[in-house]
């Protein structure tokens, strides 16, 4: 049923693109990000490293391609290699994102990198910043958002307790540090089995 569900979304998620304002980091498609320019309507935030972000900052927002993200771990049991393969393709992305940021976007207005995910385990080690998301109702929109990706992820999953342990987070990069931990970083494109 989940194959099923998958392939259904896989085949309407074209139509999703070009509907959204969002754009494929490389033609080649190996990155695991779709991203698009934001202005960011939050609260002040500021990151450790002395970088303000105001409402109204120019922000990249990265989105996660998950219908191909999940057709990759649909026959993964293993919720341990699950993460390292989420972990490795994220690894992997970044440093397309900080290319293509400095290449096709008016880098100079860019603050920073902005995501919304409750996957946040290992995101500081990735160079990322996690936020609670304070308004409720924001938060209770973004789990209901997420609960058909927790439901296709895990095997067997009841709908109740993914709900109860869904916390999504907004998660930042300033600019000037994605610069300095993935500009000139190798990617690797290909994914290893081993990992």
């Amino acid at each position: 049923m989940k194959a099923f569900i998958l392939s259904i979304w896989n085949w309407l998620d074209p139509f999703y693109y070009s509907c959204s304002r969002l754009t494929y980091v490389t033609s080649s498609g190996d990155n695991i990000f779709r991203i698009r320019l934001t202005k960011y309507k939050g609260r002040a935030i500021t990151l450790s490293d002395g970088t303000m972000i105001q409402k109204n900052d120019t922000l990249v927002k990265i989105h996660l391609h998950n219908v191909r993200l999940l057709m990759e771990l649909m026959n993964i049991e293993s919720e341990l290699r699950k993460a390292k393969m989420i972990y490795r393709h994220v690894q992997n992305s970044l440093p397309g994102v900080e290319h293509f940021i400095q290449e096709h976007f008016s880098a100079s207005n860019v603050k920073g990198i902005v995501g919304i995910t409750s996957l946040n385990k290992g995101c500081e080690r990735l160079g990322f910043e996690i936020v609670d998301i304070l308004n409720p109702f924001y938060r209770w929109f973004k789990i209901f958002a997420f609960l058909p990706i927790g439901v296709l992820s895990h095997r067997g999953a009841n709908i109740l307790r993914i709900v109860k342990v869904t916390r999504p987070t907004y998660l930042f990069m300033s600019k000037s540090k994605l610069i300095q931990m993935y500009r000139g970083t190798r990617q690797n494109n290909r994914y290893h089995d081993g990992v």
